[in-house]
């Protein structure tokens, strides 16, 4: 009997399941293959929206993860090229983030901080063994491979990745996430592997306290205190943790990247490799505390973003996260942001406006992690280049019905002054630009309350509120942005009508399947609260 002939399409070697994420030229859904029933992650890239350029960037990807063949990294397990799409096949990583496994653990140690870190530094010195700089180190790609105990980390989108020549420094191109980038990078100095260190010592310093060594709310103050390698230990925090911590954070922080530690070296160190001996066992619960912070800000972050570049309509009295560079490009002023940043992307705003995760980190539909962007060449987009099925497009209508649906009923519970169930809908740690607040960004629920025990439904007679125009935005699963402008109809207590309007964004996010307002912003032509001109009385 002939032998069959090879299987040159994607069809013929996997079935198509759901989809895990979406970015703007790309799909990632989960597959299974036909011949052994595993499953898989397929990252499918329509070609036929590409440049050249991000063709290119493509290309160089692939070829980069054929190349690294280790526990620690997603691996690449098929690279089908057709017509039309490029189909690239990944591990199906299941477990999340691993900082957001952290946060969920009962308990956590330096020691654990210790285990973390050496797997980083084992997929990290594997791809400097092989001539692979990752460029883009952070927590939004390290990911597990599970859900189970004990699960291993994985390294995952080399999207920004690029091949060096031995122990080569040049200039690659600006590329990397703020908070990770190093000296050498921000001053444009030729660079190399070495980058990744750095951005391992940043990554050890957040998994020991929960927050990062360089912290600025403006990216220029962020870059200068890179620049100088300006970070301490501050108490009371720091003084649990061991002096040997502290010396391998100092090794992988050195300004100088000719005196940093390599991977290989940092794998020897004791706090590493003798941790049983060295590292901590005690429980560190405010580290946990605060990485829950550190993990809803730099997700909340991109979805604010994205609110901004929706309605365009932010308060100039407020503080813009959108600056002017002097060449008239525009960077995102942000420390902790999640957004990659490349050379040809700062033109504009890149990587993308959803809090990035890895294109093969695709996780299941049941996971809390953010929605998936896809490397240096995405680029923001209200829907995706690639026509999904019916059965997936009826699904984003009805989470953005469902939306909607959250909006009516926040904006009910305004309307009849019900607080009690205004503050079931939102965060606890609700941000807010609104005119009531002069411009000023406020968090938290006490703003709120003031205006529902002294305004809310005590001025007025009858309330209605019409939502015209909803557009919604998915961010991924989990996440969703809608803008719309608010009616509000109103009878005060003599009788007379009357109706205002304004413009409003909010941004929801899903936790435990039940949707949460996370963030607003409303226009100033109309006051929340004030239904009524007796209001203001």
């Amino acid at each position: 009997m002939a032998a069959p002939a090879a299987c040159t399409r994607f069809s013929d070697n996997y079935d198509l399941k759901e989809e895990l994420g979406k970015g703007a030229f790309s799909v990632v859904r989960r597959c299974v293959q036909k011949s052994t029933g595993l499953e898989f992650a397929a990252k499918i890239i329509n070609t036929k929206k590409l440049s050249a350029r991000d063709f290119q960037k493509l290309e160089r990807e692939a070829r980069i993860c054929r190349k690294l063949q280790h526990p620690n990294i997603v691996r690449l397990h098929d690279s089908i090229q057709e017509e039309n799409f490029h189909y690239l096949v990944f591990d199906l990583v299941t477990g999340g983030e691993l900082f957001e496994d952290i946060v969920a653990r009962e308990f956590y140690s330096e020691a654990d901080a210790s285990h973390c870190i050496q797997q980083i530094l084992e997929s990290v010195n594997h791809c400097h063994t092989n001539g692979v700089v990752h460029r883009d180190l952070k927590p939004e790609n390290l990911l597990l491979a599970s859900k189970a105990k004990g699960a291993a980390v994985k390294l995952a989108d080399f999207g920004l990745a690029i091949e060096v020549q031995g122990e080569q420094h040049a200039w690659f191109g600006f590329a990397g996430t703020p908070g990770y980038l190093s000296p050498e990078v921000l001053k444009k100095e030729p660079y190399g592997k070495p980058v990744d260190i750095w951005a391992c010592g940043v990554i050890l310093y957040i998994l020991l306290v929960g927050y990062p060594p360089f912290w600025d709310e403006d990216q220029h103050r962020l870059y200068a205190q890179i620049k100088a390698g300006a970070y301490d230990y501050p108490s009371p925090e720091w003084d649990t943790v061991t002096p040997e911590a502290k010396n391998l954070i100092n090794q992988m922080l050195t300004v100088n990247p000719s005196k940093r530690i390599t991977a290989s070296e940092a794998l020897k160190h004791p706090w590493i490799c003798q941790r049983e001996r060295v590292a901590s066992i005690v429980h560190r619960q405010e580290t946990v505390d605060c990485l829950k912070k550190f993990n809803a800000r730099r997700k909340l972050k991109g979805a604010i973003l994205t609110t901004m570049l929706a309605t365009r309509n932010f308060s100039k009295s407020g503080r813009s996260i959108i600056t002017k560079k002097g060449d008239g490009s525009q960077v995102k002023e942000s420390t902790d942001s999640s957004t990659t940043l490349e050379d040809d992307d700062i033109k504009g705003i890149v990587g993308s406006c959803t809090p990035p995760q890895t294109p093969a980190a695709a996780t299941t539909p049941t996971s809390k992690s953010a929605p998936v962007s896809f490397g240096a060449g995405a680029k923001p987009a209200a829907t995706s280049a690639l026509s999904l099925s019916a059965v997936l497009l009826q699904g984003a209508q009805a989470r953005k019905q469902e939306v909607i649906k959250m909006t009516e009923q926040l904006l009910e519970a305004i309307n009849v002054g019900d607080y009690e169930a205004y503050t079931k809908i939102c965060d606890p740690h609700l941000t807010a630009f609104e005119p009531e607040a002069l411009g000023n960004l406020v968090e938290g629920m006490d703003f709120h309350k003031f205006y529902f025990d002294n305004v809310v439904g005590k001025n007025c007679k009858a309330v209605n509120t019409t939502i015209l125009n909803p557009t919604v935005h998915l961010l991924g699963d989990d996440a969703a942005c809608i803008a719309y402008v608010r009616l509000t109809q109103y009878m005060d207590k003599q009788g007379a009508a009357h109706s205002s309007q304004c413009e409003e964004t909010r941004i929801w996010h899903k936790r435990d399947n039940k949707w949460q307002n996370v963030h607003f912003h409303r226009s100033s032509n109309s006051p929340p609260f004030t239904f009524a001109p007796s209001a203001h009385k």
